[in-house]
């Protein structure tokens, strides 16, 4: 008789323990909200992810270069134009001398002047030489550059047609050994300086003609362009 109590009561306990265990399981899942337990959850999940990586934004350079120029030069770039919707570029320092955005650049040969010194613009047009008329001008405006004068010049369309005798002397002077093989809609960049010597290694001058240009579009030669980090002044 004392040993079926004994089986009783210890039944009763263990439905009692039982009924404990549910009834605090409910109270804890009503107690603690659902975002943290998720939260929890998607944490442990990701511990097992692989994180992604993610490249930094890549900084811009001065006029657009690909890598830096050193602290001591001065950066360039020169783009040549052709036809109506591609239009040429000089590019100092990243300021654009001559271009669209501007409102300067125009059919012909566009030529800017640089103080080497300062590294101020002194000067910037363009000249009609397809219309004719212009080539005298144009050779005043060069040979008055000032002393110490970065001087770039880029094409536009056309810079050939009339270009004449004294305006190729002028560019000559300075070292073009391109401006006399300019034919009808040549694509033509020259860099040069008046009053010092650039570096030997220097990229001067490209050219590019209608005839041998290998991705030629509806008649016009392809764009050319030539960048670089001209050393400033030695302070």
């Amino acid at each position: 008789m004392i040993l079926k109590a004994a089986r009783t009561l210890r039944a009763m306990l263990f439905i009692l323990a039982s009924v404990c265990a549910w009834y605090s399981g409910y109270l804890l899942a009503e107690l603690i909200p659902d975002a943290p337990l998720s939260s929890a959850i998607y944490s442990i999940r990701s511990l097992g992810e692989r994180p992604v990586l993610k490249a930094p934004v890549p900084k811009r350079q001065k006029c657009d270069h690909g890598a830096p120029c050193p602290s001591n030069t001065y950066a360039y770039r020169l783009l040549s134009g052709r036809g109506t919707d591609s239009y040429a570029k000089i590019c100092f320092e990243d300021e654009l001398l001559i271009g669209k955005k501007v409102g300067n650049v125009g059919r012909g040969i566009n030529i800017a002047i640089v103080d080497y010194v300062t590294g101020k613009a002194v000067a910037a047009r363009h000249f009609d030489v397809h219309e004719g008329g212009n080539s005298g001008a144009m050779a005043q405006f060069i040979r008055g550059a000032p002393a110490k004068s970065l001087i770039f010049m880029v094409t536009q369309e056309d810079g050939s047609a009339h270009l004449q005798e004294d305006a190729k002397e002028a560019i000559g002077a300075l070292g073009s050994k391109e401006i006399r093989s300019l034919r009808l809609r040549s694509s033509w960049a020259f860099l040069t300086a008046k009053g010092f010597e650039l570096p030997a290694g220097l990229q001067r001058e490209e050219v590019s003609h209608m005839d041998d240009a290998k991705d030629s579009v509806s008649g016009w030669p392809a764009e050319v362009q030539i960048e670089g980090c001209v050393p400033k002044e030695p302070s």
